[in-house]
């Protein structure tokens, strides 16, 4: 989901903290569990707008097994892995939580997790999902959901300034024009073509970077990739929107989170993932929303992520706690999700149902999963780079110095914190 690198710089702290805590010895539980088992866990989350789902699934878990309560953490994601780090420390995490691919080799390689049991069936979910939640051959997480990258619009900003909607082949310079010229025609009402959501990369720049044909970390996770002209003229495009007029700045994000922008008329456009579906839907926006792919750079491409649910390895009631893990990983529960609209499930065979819970075209995002998606750029320690991501790019995306003269401080930084790991 987007929000893999906005709490960076705390999850960076946690690796010292993390250190003292016993390697993974224990293998995963077995499927099922006695259905008279009594017992209370936590399940902690950080989407608001999940919990309706969430709620929903343990409803539905207790038909199986009755006497298991599961209480519900539902933590901020800026909070979410700042709390973890230190119920990580005093080993009191959650029994069973939400994981992001950024944060998952630090927690599964300090002995944080339990491995997955014969109750989570790698053949039921994407190869990539597995793969980003494996570690040193076990496999932790359940996966959960899995999102892309689309072009979020709305046909009634479009409408007012006179503006012709996205087309599916649409190029860079079309969705640059079109972000421009709505600004300059709406300037006065406020409104900007395009709010980019700069406060980590999965939505945005991870994507211009791919697109332009640069990367963000070598495929043998050693180097950056960011000092490469095609990076730099991925993360140029990003600058090039806020130069110019056609986005807010970082400042102005920084107050403002892209998505409200984007509900309160104030954007015509975001680029944004499957997990907004379910605030959208809420919305008084709902009705004048469409979807397009991305805009066409040198090639297509999007970013990849999703998350898990992951058991932790010192929970005093590890077999609830499994069972619940297994049920979420399940069929049923995934068909519960998508057809909530909470998020795009995992499971093979049950995106179906999600696509159908919006009026917008989800099959976009199905799309981009199959054709033209990339892994999401993580390492042990993904969360030292991510800092140094944001810590560096807004001085470029505002234009405080040149988008190269980032680009290459922070590849060597990125450099300095992957030689450690």
């Amino acid at each position: 989901m987007r929000k893999a690198l906005l709490a960076a710089g705390a999850a960076v702290a946690a690796a010292a903290l993390l250190a003292g805590c016993s390697s993974n010895t224990g293998s995963g539980s077995g499927a099922t569990a006695d259905h008279n088992l009594s017992a209370s866990i936590s399940y902690a989350f950080w989407d608001v707008n999940q919990k309706p789902a969430m709620e929903a699934l343990i409803k539905d878990f207790n038909k199986e097994y009755p006497n298991i309560k599961v209480t519900t953490q539902v933590t901020p994601y800026q909070n979410y892995f700042t709390k973890l780090q230190t119920q990580g420390s005093s080993k009191t995490l959650p029994d069973v939580f939400w994981m992001n691919g950024p944060n998952f080799q630090l927690y599964a390689s300090n002995g944080l997790l339990e491995p997955v049991g014969s109750g989570i069936d790698p053949a039921n979910y994407p190869k990539a999902l597995n793969e980003l939640y494996s570690y040193d051959g076990k496999q932790y997480g359940a996966p959960k959901d899995f999102d892309t990258i689309g072009v979020f619009y709305n046909k009634a900003v479009f409408d007012k300034a006179g503006v012709a909607y996205p087309t599916a082949d649409w190029t860079w310079d079309e969705f640059h024009q079109k972000a421009k010229e709505i600004s300059d025609k709406l300037k006065a009402d406020g409104v900007y073509g395009v709010a980019s959501g700069l406060s980590g990369g999965q939505e945005v720049y991870y994507n211009t970077i791919l697109q332009a044909g640069g990367e963000i970390i070598s495929s043998d996770g050693k180097k950056s990739g960011y000092d490469s002209a095609a990076s730099i003229k991925g993360l140029q495009f990003v600058r090039d929107l806020v130069a110019d007029g056609s986005s807010p700045t970082p400042s102005q994000l920084s107050d403002t989170p892209q998505d409200q922008w984007f509900i309160n008329s104030k954007s015509a456009m975001i680029w944004s993932g499957t997990w907004l579906n379910a605030e959208l839907l809420a919305s008084p926006i709902k009705d004048t929303i469409a979807l397009a792919p991305l805009p066409k750079g040198e090639k297509q491409a999007t970013v990849i992520h999703g998350l898990a649910n992951v058991v932790a390895k010192d929970s005093k009631n590890k077999a609830a706690a499994v069972a619940f893990q297994n049920y979420l990983g399940g069929k049923q529960a995934a068909e519960t999700q998508a057809e909530m609209g909470a998020a795009n499930p995992a499971f093979n065979g049950t995106q179906d149902a999600f696509v159908k819970t919006a009026p917008w075209d989800l099959n976009i995002f199905e799309k981009a999963a199959a054709d033209y998606a990339y892994p999401y750029p993580i390492s042990k320690n993904t969360a030292a780079w991510n800092k140094a991501e944001n810590d560096l790019l807004p001085d470029a995306f505002s234009g405080k110095r040149p988008v190269a003269d980032v680009a290459k401080d922070l590849a060597k930084q990125m450099n300095a914190d992957l030689a450690k790991e």
